[in-house]
C-alpha cells in the first residue's frame, strides 16, 4: 500500500514537472517573427510610404504583432543621423531594412553587407554604387530605382508648355543627397533641349535653403525645380510668397502648393516594395531580384496656387494632367 502510494506520487510529480515543461517546448516551437527596420529622412511626411508599404505586406498575409514586427527610424530631416539609425537597426538584428529615397539606402548599406535592403524608391542605384546593375544587383540591396532623374529633366519642358516665355530656371539642389548630380545633369539637358538658362544652388542647410530663396526676390528667375529630398512643403510656401512658380518630381509637393508636380505613382512603388520583403522573407537572396523601374506616372497641376500667382494654364496641358487640384 505504501509503496502504491510512494508510486503514484513519483507519477504526479514527474508528470507536474513534463506539464511545466510544455509551455517552454511549446514557445521554442514557434517560427520567430521576422522584423522588418524602416529607415527614412523625415523631412517629408513618410505617411503615405507607411501606409501603403504595410498595406502591401497586409495584402500578402502579413498581420502587424503576429507575424510580422516593424522597427521605423526617421532622421527627421537631418541627414547627418542616417549612418548612426542605419546602425542602430543593424543592432537590433531586423531581417530586413527597407529605405526610401537615395541617402537613406546608402546609409544602411554601409552599416551592414549581410542584411537585405529593400529600396523603396531610390535615384540612380547604379550610379551611386548600391548595385551592379538593374538585372543582376548583386549584393545586399534590391527594389525600386525611381526615374527621379529624368522627371525632372522633363519638368523642364513642362515649365515651357505652362509658361512659354520662360527663359531662365533656378533649381535647388540638396548638396548632401549624392543623387543631386545625376538630377541636375538631367535638368541640364532639358534646359538645353528647351533653350531654357539652368541656374544650380546647392543648398547644405535649413538656412541656405532660406537664404537661396531670399536671393530670388532681388533676381528673379521664371521658375524654380526643387529636388525631392529637400524640405518641399517648406519651398511650396516660400515660392508662394514669393509668387514664383514651383515644380517638384513627388505629388504631394502639388498637394502641398507647388504649382506642379510630374512623377511615379507612388503607391504603386510602395507596395511593389512589400513584394519583394515577402520575396526575401520566403528565400530569396536580394542579388537575384532585379531592381525595378516605375512604368505609370502622374502629372498634377495646383490650379488654385496658379490663380494666386496669376496664371493662365494652356488647355492643352490641362488635358494632360492626371489630377488637377481645385
Amino acid at each position: 500500500m505504501l509503496f502504491d502510494q510512494l508510486k503514484r506520487r513519483e507519477f504526479l510529480t514527474l508528470l507536474g514537472g513534463a506539464a511545466a515543461a510544455w509551455p517552454l517546448a511549446t514557445r521554442a516551437q514557434q517560427p520567430k517573427v521576422p522584423t522588418i527596420g524602416a529607415l527614412v529622412i523625415g523631412n517629408i511626411s513618410p505617411e503615405e510610404f507607411w501606409r501603403e508599404f504595410r498595406q502591401g505586406l497586409r495584402d500578402l498575409g502579413y498581420i502587424e504583432g503576429q507575424n510580422i514586427r516593424f522597427e521605423f527610424r526617421s532622421a527627421e530631416g537631418h541627414l547627418d543621423r542616417l549612418p548612426e539609425l542605419a546602425a542602430e537597426l543593424v543592432r537590433l538584428k531586423v531581417d530586413i531594412i527597407v529605405t526610401w529615397f537615395t541617402p537613406t539606402a546608402l546609409a544602411a548599406k554601409q552599416a551592414t553587407r549581410e542584411i537585405p535592403i529593400v529600396m523603396a524608391e531610390t535615384g540612380d542605384p547604379i550610379g551611386t554604387g548600391l548595385v551592379a546593375s538593374l538585372p543582376r544587383p548583386g549584393g545586399n540591396v534590391t527594389g525600386i530605382a525611381s526615374v527621379t532623374a529624368e522627371l525632372a529633366g522633363k519638368s523642364v519642358q513642362l515649365i515651357r508648355d505652362m509658361l512659354p516665355s520662360a527663359r531662365r530656371v533656378t533649381v535647388l539642389a540638396n548638396a548632401t543627397d549624392p543623387f543631386s548630380k545625376p538630377f541636375l545633369e538631367q535638368i541640364e539637358l532639358g534646359g538645353k533641349a528647351t533653350g531654357t538658362a539652368i541656374h544650380p544652388i546647392k543648398i547644405s542647410s535649413s538656412e541656405e535653403f532660406e537664404t537661396a530663396f531670399a536671393a530670388m526676390e532681388k533676381d528673379r528667375p521664371d521658375a524654380v525645380i526643387v529636388q525631392p529630398s529637400l524640405p518641399i512643403k517648406r519651398a511650396a510656401e516660400l515660392a508662394l510668397q514669393q509668387r514664383l512658380p514651383a515644380f517638384s518630381v513627388p505629388r504631394w509637393f502639388a498637394e502641398q502648393g507647388g504649382l506642379m508636380s510630374y512623377s511615379a505613382i507612388y503607391a504603386d512603388l510602395f507596395r511593389k516594395t512589400a513584394v519583394y520583403v515577402d520575396k526575401i522573407l520566403k528565400g530569396a537572396q536580394p542579388a537575384d531580384l532585379p531592381v525595378e523601374q516605375p512604368t505609370r506616372f502622374q502629372l498634377v497641376i495646383n490650379m488654385k496656387t496658379a490663380k494666386a500667382l496669376g496664371l493662365t494654364v494652356p488647355a492643352a496641358l490641362l488635358a494632360r494632367a492626371d489630377e488637377v487640384i481645385e
